[in-house]
């Protein structure tokens, strides 16, 4: 589409029904996002130039919400997670010269060139500039066609929150790619599998797939890693919130920034364990094998990594007992079950604070709050550490009619701003631009 047609477009309000319908956007923030597409045009002319004359999309993918599977994913476990109504927004042009350059709003642009992405560079690891090589890189291992773009993105998916900010960018930069080159023909579900090669690779972290997965494919998913190379994922038709209850994520302050080592123990004690016991994973070993070798176990490997592995077996089981739950639309057991998981990640996993900052501790007073707010109106909610952990946010699941008072209690301690009320988005990674 022509950039002055696309501004034309948002003027008049026509992408208005897609934000409402498809994006997980609250009815009244549908406005502020019409704004917010208007602002971001006119920042990437002010950028990039002039552009009235050239092609442009308009992209968007959520972050995500971990629901259950904390910290399976990378033992080939499952998982249960929901793109929500936080996105990154990105307004594209194609380049014919094979350079890349991608404007963040608030970061330093990151610039490339396609033929010149090498093996990955530890020096590199840990930056956005990392992600687009390992994203393009990740395109040509597959066969696919990679080029040129100018970006601008923005992006109200909390850096640092669980929400999975990092897999929403890999996402939006393979999104651009499969429009751009590939005739938007790369699956989502490809899309998430290119990103995860790319944190992996090229960005240094050992994540699992989930977060990649629920950023791309959208709506409540669940997803079972058995098999790495074709995870079998399926949509859920299940609304916490047409069950009266809504998605709180609550932002305690801390930041994954500085804690990549801490997920990356988790990752390795998990495998420890499987190795000790000649297997890969802990899909490949069960809960029984894991007890019946205690003494070999608490030698190799430690207690804390054979906790993890208990773990890693009991959410197992929880998503398939969530998973139930949405089918047969049973709201208590759903809330019951993302207790249980909320439980064991503070008691086995351990991932609520990180032992080297033991004063720091905003996820368990949250849960803390959580709880005694529940527990005060009715015993109705549940609550659970959100994502990675050991720092950032909690998940709360609180009766919609409650939501306002609860925000308003759980704000008196983590300051205004502090609790975001959800809805969860039924479509993922998306090129909108022809979408009235």
């Amino acid at each position: 589409m022509n950039f002055e047609k696309a501004k034309e477009n948002v003027a008049k309000g026509l992408y208005n029904s897609f934000f409402a319908e498809k994006s997980g956007i609250p009815s009244d923030r549908i406005f502020e996002y019409k704004k917010k597409l208007t602002w971001l045009l006119k920042r990437f002319e002010e950028h990039f130039g002039e552009a009235s004359e050239r092609n442009v999309h308009l992209i968007t993918v959520g972050g995500r919400s971990e629901i259950s599977g904390n910290h399976t994913d990378h033992n080939c476990g499952k998982v249960i997670a929901a793109s929500v109504g936080l996105s990154v927004l990105a307004v594209v042009c194609p380049r014919d010269d094979g350079i890349i350059r991608l404007k963040s709003h608030g970061f330093d642009e990151d610039r490339l060139t396609v033929g010149d992405i090498g093996e990955p560079d530890a020096e590199n690891f840990f930056s956005s500039v990392s992600l687009i090589a390992g994203t393009v890189k990740g395109f040509e291992k597959r066969g696919l066609k990679v080029g040129g773009f100018d970006a601008y993105t923005t992006s109200d998916v909390l850096k640092g929150s669980g929400l999975s900010s990092s897999a929403a960018f890999e996402v939006t930069v393979g999104k651009i790619l499969s429009v751009l080159y590939n005739e938007d023909n790369v699956s989502n579900i490809e899309l998430a599998k290119i990103a995860q090669f790319a944190e992996n690779v090229y960005f240094g972290k050992p994540c699992g797939l989930m977060d990649q997965a629920a950023c791309a494919v959208g709506g409540l998913i669940t997803v079972d890693f058995e098999n790495t190379k074709e995870p079998v994922v399926e949509k859920l038709d299940f609304s916490p919130t047409d069950m009266g209850y809504s998605l709180c994520i609550i932002d305690t302050g801390g930041c994954h920034a500085d804690l990549n080592d801490e997920y990356a123990s988790v990752t390795r004690e998990m495998k420890a364990v499987a190795s000790a016991l000649g297997k890969e994973v802990l899909r490949g070993t069960d809960e029984e094998e894991v007890l019946g070798n205690l003494s070999l176990l608490r030698e190799k490997c430690g207690d804390r990594a054979i906790l993890r592995a208990l773990h890693f077996f009991e959410e197992n089981k929880r998503v398939d007992k969530i998973v139930a739950a949405c089918k047969d639309k049973n709201i208590d057991s759903f809330l019951k079950n993302i207790t249980a998981s909320g439980n064991s990640s503070f008691k086995y996993l351990q991932n609520l604070y990180p032992p080297k900052a033991p004063n720091e501790q905003g996820l368990p007073l949250a849960l803390f709050l959580t709880e005694k707010f529940i527990a005060e109106n009715g015993n109705k909610g549940a609550c659970r550490v959100h994502g990675g952990g050991f720092a950032g946010t909690v998940q709360a699941f609180i009766p919609t009619e409650l939501k306002d008072t609860y925000k308003e209690h759980i704000e008196k301690a983590f300051g205004e701003g502090s609790c975001y009320v959800l809805n969860i988005r039924s479509e993922g990674a998306t090129d909108f631009t022809e979408r009235f």
